[in-house]
């Protein structure tokens, strides 16, 4: 939670829920969208290796919700860089019921 508020989580998030936001005509910089990525990433890790608890975490934050908003980036990336596994943590961790 510390370093959600250290990230600016809660303002990269409501930038990426405002209506007027579009997750196919974002630029591929978007900062907002870099800390998501970055912090989506980072919690699906740790929910994989056991260190933070997928019930908990998915009390306190709506990853699916997150994830189709930041997915078009994190697919694109994947594509550019030709490495299948980035952000596939937290695109498990998403998609993980």
């Amino acid at each position: 939670m510390r370093w959600d508020t250290a990230l600016g989580l809660d303002e990269a998030l409501s930038e990426l829920f405002q209506e007027s936001f579009d997750p196919e005509a974002a630029p591929m910089d978007d900062p907002n969208i870099r800390k998501i990525l970055t912090f989506g990433e980072t919690v699906g890790a740790l929910v994989k290796h056991n260190v933070l608890d997928f019930e908990l975490i998915r009390d306190v934050y709506w990853f699916e919700g997150i994830w189709q908003k930041v997915a078009p980036h994190a697919l694109s990336a994947r594509k550019m860089e030709n490495e299948p596994s980035l952000y596939e943590n937290f695109e498990a961790l998403a998609a993980k019921k």
